[in-house]
């Protein structure tokens, strides 16, 4: 295992701080506040989506993990160790968002709609020993009453009715998870419904769904233990002509609703950005979700890495004090890979990019900006990429305890050595 000479770690980081206050940026200020950002695992990266309610695993619904690297978890507990794992690789204190089909069951099948808190009793106990914050969601897919590619819309009520069913126990669950862990739970819908080929009545589903929300969000629940959030999407497989909750129908019904509005960097076009999106709705809802994921041609869920766009919705977090506004999770699963380091990579670079604009002088940007130097910002945010960010980073990860620079994947290697590759 490489190990990190402290001295020039600490050498790097004092250059690195005095540099950085010439620009008028207090680095022990932006690592005070960037270890306040927690950031939602998302479990499913860990077992290829596939849930513990049977041995069937993922059986469509619009998702599809792809690759078959060794070692994926099997059951619960070996879900926690590889999360447990990898937390101790992550700066800070962060959360994980859990999917309904992730429950423990004393017998099986257990119906969707009559999964209850006791059945994630577990894992709000593992949450507690281990400092977790917990988030939630409905699993509206990998079903025999999802294979028409409808739920809350569906034109059968039965069906309807199964889903609303299942997404008010959801947030039930929610609530105990806020409740027991002290801190708000995030319960987010996302449905895949939606027409393949060329669509006569959009209304119609679409006004079905509006009801179907209605009867979820019917009930109140107090915001200090649950959220609602409600996730658009411009298309998905067996979806490709029409997405019944589109960003505009979920836009929408946030506003009009006053839930939490969930933003999926892969749920639009290609050539959108969420970045672009998140001042704009914050205009009219109070609180935004976002789902950081990397569309690779589409939305593909590829790892999370350090591209222009994770630093600019970062830089919108930061730059507009979004930080109690903006929930931020996490949303890929790639089964070519190591899955413990596909986490590790995608939660260290969305941590890294918040540090990065928590290190720039925006007061003096936003300053030339509203003199109209914009030659002056054009040049010192070209300046500024060629800062010692690095130096702060590793700093940052020394102070927290958790490896510097790539040591993470000797640990991760010898996790591998040691524990997936026995199963």
């Amino acid at each position: 295992m490489r190990k990190i000479d402290e001295s020039r770690l600490a050498t790097a980081y004092e250059q690195a701080r005095d540099l950085y206050a010439e620009y008028g940026v207090d680095t022990e200020k932006a690592m005070g506040t960037l270890v306040k950002i927690p950031i939602s695992l998302n479990c499913w990266q860990g077992d290829d989506v596939g849930g513990f309610e049977s041995d069937a695993g993922l059986t469509g619904g619009g998702i599809l993990a792809t690759g078959n690297y060794p070692g994926k978890a099997g059951n619960v507990d070996q879900l926690r160790a590889d999360l447990e794992m990898t937390f101790r690789m992550l700066p800070g204190k962060h959360r994980l968002n859990l999917h309904a089909m992730y429950g423990e069951y004393d017998s099986f099948p257990v119906d969707r709609s009559a999964i209850e808190p006791r059945h994630f009793a577990g894992w709000a106990d593992w949450a507690k020993l281990n400092g977790v914050g917990m988030d939630f969601n409905p699993t509206a897919f990998s079903h025999e009453l999802a294979e028409s590619g409808f739920t809350l819309a569906s034109y059968d009520k039965e069906i309807r009715e199964f889903w609303i069913d299942h997404c008010i126990a959801c947030r039930k669950i929610g609530a105990f998870f806020g409740q027991e862990l002290n801190n708000p739970c995030i319960t987010n819908i996302w449905v895949p419904d939606g027409f393949k080929d060329l669509t006569i009545d959009r209304h119609t589903p679409r006004a079905q769904l509006v009801e179907s929300l209605d009867r979820i969000f019917e009930e109140k629940i107090d915001p200090q233990h649950n959220l609602d959030a409600i996730e658009c999407k411009l298309f998905g497989i067996g979806s490709e002509s029409c997405v019944i909750g589109s960003h505009e129908f979920y836009l929408g019904y946030a506003v009009s609703r006053d839930v939490v509005l969930c933003l999926d960097a892969g749920h639009f076009h290609p050539t959108e950005v969420i970045s672009d999106k998140i001042s704009s709705v914050l205009q009219d809802v109070d609180e935004l979700l976002l789902h950081v994921s990397r569309g690779v041609r589409w939305d593909s869920d590829h790892v999370v890495v350090l591209t222009d766009e994770l630093q600019a919705i970062s830089q919108e977090i930061i730059r507009n004090n979004y930080t109690e506004r903006v929930h931020i999770g996490l949303d890929f699963f790639d089964a070519s890979i190591n899955r413990l380091a596909a986490w590790t990579i995608g939660t260290r670079c969305m941590i890294k990019s918040l540090l990065m604009a928590l290190l720039e002088p925006t007061a003096l940007l936003r300053d030339l900006e509203i003199a109209g130097d914009y030659t002056a910002r054009l040049a010192l945010l070209e300046e500024l990429k060629t800062l010692p960010h690095g130096a702060v980073w590793d700093y940052y990860c020394q102070r927290e305890s958790v490896p510097v620079g790539s040591t993470w994947l000797d640990e991760i290697r010898q996790y591998e050595t040691d524990v997936l590759s026995q199963r």
